[in-house]
């Protein structure tokens, strides 16, 4: 159908699309094209709630199916798109269909970073990003076990504190020198560490993994140095990739993510994209980012929907983060990347501070522990008085 909208991508981006379109009064025939059987859920609880059972699959939808029905979308799941051929305007599906657009919109998301190690296709050595990776996962912490987790970032966190709740051994696997290095101070790795270690956690820093084995199934995991650790389920957890094949192959632009304008328009202009795919000029931090967050699945695809609907969205938000382990929740306002100066604020003894981050004098990222006020008064403050560089108080 030569004048509908196809979005691509049925996840947190693409439904937001899709709903926003139709609460601005867009008209013209939407269908939500995505590669898993299921509506468009929430992806954060899987490494958390959902992992530990506390919520269902039906939990996690967005919204109903009776929502898209009555939205007059289009909902293809358990499809995906093979190829973009921009000329024709149309996409090849992978049941042997094709699909017109007039304009397209791309949400598909990320995959998870594989290890191309021995043993790596070994049952029981998983990846998290999906309800059917939940449920792999949760075959085998059924019974007391061994779990091994490769990463010590947000997911592999998270999934280590659900499974030694559950009673399983776990041993988290980082190669750098402190868990989650790459997102906040030391001071709160610093935290985060003798938090997991306090609850049983056995944390290996400085530590690379050659290999897996087993007949059939994962039982050992072999680190670099070779010594061999039994384990039950290998978690691989180290980070993710941009899903832009399919616009790198249709020749769109693209640099570790679908290049994208201030209003979600790519490189061909009957091309939007949004969501944890696209990277795009922040004035804020003056330089391209790529976000991975359900704050900017939302707020872009909101944008993408308003620039679609005579709107001229000018996209440059304060991203925010979080994270649940035990009873601690990290929540992170602004990016930390290029700081120049880190202050605590407050005892990391009480499980309630926060961590400002500086660069040039500016306030430009808040990690806050336990501290849901200087979490909302940071984001606040980077948004609306940037370049005052006023930092919360404690």
């Amino acid at each position: 159908m030569q004048d509908s909208l196809v979005i691509v991508g049925a996840g947190q981006a693409g439904a937001q699309v899709a709903q926003s379109l139709r609460m601005a009064g867009f008209e013209a025939p939407i269908a939500l094209v995505g590669d898993e059987p299921h509506p468009p859920y929430q992806r954060p609880p899987l490494s958390k709630k959902h992992l530990a059972g506390e919520i269902d699959d039906e939990a996690l939808h967005l919204r109903p199916l009776a929502f898209y029905e009555q939205n007059r979308i289009d909902c293809r799941f358990g499809v995906s798109v093979e190829a973009i051929d921009r000329d024709a305007r149309e996409l090849a599906l992978s049941d042997g269909t094709r699909l017109g657009y007039a304009t397209l919109v791309i949400c598909t998301g990320t995959r998870p970073r594989a290890l191309p190690l021995p043993g790596a296709d070994l049952a029981g050595v998983v990846t998290l990003r999906t309800i059917a990776d939940v449920e792999r996962m949760r075959a085998r912490l059924a019974d007391p076990g061994h779990v091994a987790i490769v990463g010590g970032g947000y997911i592999g966190l998270e999934v280590a504190a659900v499974a030694r709740t559950m009673g399983h051994e776990v041993t988290v696997l980082e190669s750098r020198d402190r868990v989650m290095q790459r997102v906040v101070s030391p001071d709160v790795s610093a935290f985060f560490d003798a938090l997991h270690r306090g609850n049983g956690v056995d944390i290996r820093l400085d530590t690379g993994v050659a290999g897996f084995s087993g007949e059939g199934h994962v039982r050992a995991l072999t680190l670099a140095t070779g010594e061999e650790l039994a384990c039950d389920l290998a978690l691989v957890a180290v980070g993710a990739l941009p899903n832009d094949d399919l616009a790198r192959a249709a020749g769109l632009e693209v640099d570790d993510g679908i290049l994208v304008d201030a209003s979600g328009r790519t490189s061909d202009p009957h091309i939007y994209a949004a969501g944890d795919c696209t990277r795009f000029f922040s004035a804020r931090y003056g330089r391209s980012i790529r976000l991975e967050s359900v704050q900017n699945a939302i707020d872009q695809a909101k944008a993408v929907a308003a620039a679609l609907t005579g709107g001229a969205p000018d996209y440059d938000p304060v991203p925010w983060f979080w994270s649940d382990q035990y009873a601690i929740k990290l929540q992170i306002a602004g990016l930390s990347q290029d700081h120049d100066t880190a202050l605590t604020v407050g005892d990391p003894a009480t499980n309630s501070f926060y961590v400002a981050y500086l660069a040039q004098g500016r306030l430009a990222a808040v990690d806050s522990i336990n501290h849901p006020r200087s979490h909302m008064m940071a984001r606040r403050a980077i948004g609306k008085t940037y370049e005052d560089g006023l930092l919360p108080p404690a």
